[in-house]
């Protein structure tokens, strides 16, 4: 095992739930902090907005009882106003009142002026401004009213200023905030459970799902009842339904393969041993001879069906095509060509090759020899003495192909359909051979995405066999 499957077996993918779980609740969180600043800024914007209009009151109450009296500012301040505002508050309250020169005239003459460019309320129907500012050490919220006072002698601006301490803002600000925490940290909680509830009940028709598979027996390739299913996984379930129709497919064909294999296997076998036996009880030198010859092409037939057999498990069983390599098809056909031409001058057959220089493919170049020897190889066979074959490579172009074409009896049209079924083979050829070889070019050419055409070889004789493929990729 490598260090990365050690490694990924190690530490498994989360599953969906987790996932979703995962990317819920943080975002919950975060939500609910996002609401948490909102509604405490909010919460201290109402504080403020109650605390500033209690202290206009206040500097309202102040210039009511201010008047001008032959030019000079007087004033009666309630003291009943600040002392109820300020045990009401619990903070500490100052005033001043300025006359017409500035000069303070009642209260705390030392307390800060308002700031140059402090600008007027727009929520109040009042010459105020509001600041912040310090005294005596502590912060303060001020507020700076200008009443217009007259009479007879003069007229003018007096400034009532009112300033508070923060010590009950703070602790009403704070006490909003706690509040404020606690009930989103329910909220969290309670969306939490909600959240894992949902989601637990959500994924119980997977579960079941799962439980379903696991209970399956290995060879249950029954399709999976799609009822009850979420429709996300609707398409899943589907998927996999026609994965296991595709396999019991397979396995299907592979058992009936192997079943025909064994029968094909078992007769040229049984016929080697009686061969054998004959060959063991033989005195005469003469028929020896003929029974080990006889052994000897039982022996090669048997040999050739075995690598039949296997080139065609390897072409069903499918192949990976290399994306940037390519397989010059001219060139492969001029070595089966070489390959087979003892054996064409052996059977008194002519055996022609037709090809352009080069013609690239992208295959495997192993199975497409073996397509191509098993064309060859077949028209070699059904040709009779003095007749030929032609093995022809066209020039690439947009589809590369292949062509080889013979002289012999040729295929009736009823036959050309059955001729790729495996083991089959035309009852009036009275050659020798297993009936795959048509099969594996099948097979091969299917793995290669090309398409297997029949047709009457030159002047209506013989057959002529064309393997088209797909273009090669660019470049």
């Amino acid at each position: 095992m490598t260090a990365s499957a050690a490694a990924a077996q190690a530490a498994p993918f989360p599953g969906l739930q987790a996932r979703i779980l995962g990317w819920l609740l943080p975002a919950l969180v975060l939500l609910v902090a996002v609401n948490s600043v909102s509604a405490y800024r909010s919460s201290i914007a109402a504080v403020n907005t109650a605390y500033d209009r209690s202290l206009l009151a206040v500097a309202r109450a102040v210039a009511d009882r201010v008047e001008l009296r032959e030019g000079r500012v007087f004033v009666e301040v309630p003291y009943v106003a600040l002392d109820f505002f300020q045990s009401d508050l619990r903070g500490i309250v100052y005033y001043r009142v300025g006359g017409l020169d500035g000069q303070a005239v009642s209260g705390y003459d030392d307390l800060p002026a308002p700031p140059a460019g402090a600008p007027l309320t727009q929520d109040y129907f009042a010459l105020a401004r509001f600041y912040d500012d310090h005294y005596r050490g502590d912060p303060v919220r001020v507020v700076a009213l200008e009443q217009p006072v007259f009479d007879e002698h003069a007229r003018g601006m007096a400034l009532v200023q009112v300033a508070e301490t923060l010590t009950s803002r703070e602790a009403l600000t704070r006490g909003l905030m706690l509040a404020t925490l606690g009930r989103q940290s329910l909220l969290v909680a309670l969306a939490a459970l909600v959240i894992v509830g949902v989601v637990r009940v959500a994924f119980r028709p997977i579960q079941r799902l799962r439980a379903e598979l696991d209970a399956r027996a290995a060879v249950d390739l029954s399709p999976i009842d799609p009822s009850g299913v979420p429709g996300e996984v609707a398409g899943v379930v589907a998927a996999m339904n026609g994965y296991m129709a595709r396999l019991k497919g397979t396995l299907e064909r592979q058992e009936r393969f192997i079943a025909d294999a064994t029968h094909q296997l078992r007769t040229p076998l049984a016929v080697l041993r009686t061969q054998a036996g004959l060959a063991l009880r033989e005195e005469d030198p003469a028929r020896l001879r003929e029974t080990v010859a006889a052994m000897d092409r039982t022996a090669a037939d048997t040999a050739h069906l075995a690598s039949q057999l296997l080139t065609r498990a390897r072409a069903q069983h499918g192949i990976a095509l290399p994306a940037d390599e390519t397989v010059d098809l001219a060139e492969c056909a001029r070595w089966v060509c070489l390959d087979l031409g003892g054996e064409a001058v052996a059977r008194g057959v002519d055996l022609a090759f037709e090809s352009a220089d080069r013609v690239p493919l992208r295959g495997d170049p192993t199975l497409l020899r073996e397509l191509v020897k098993n064309l060859v190889d077949n028209a070699i066979r059904y040709t009779p003495a003095g007749g030929h074959v032609t093995v022809r490579v066209p020039p690439g172009g947009a589809a590369p192909a292949i062509e080889v074409e013979d002289s012999g009896a040729g295929v009736a049209a009823a036959d050309r359909e059955r001729i790729f079924d495996p083991f089959y083979r035309v009852a009036t050829t009275g050659q020798p051979g297993m009936g795959l070889g048509l099969t594996i070019v099948r097979d091969i050419a299917r793995a290669h995405g090309a398409a297997v055409e029949l047709e009457d070889g030159a002047g209506g004789a013989g057959l002529r066999v064309r393997v088209s493929f797909p273009a090669p990729p660019a470049g």
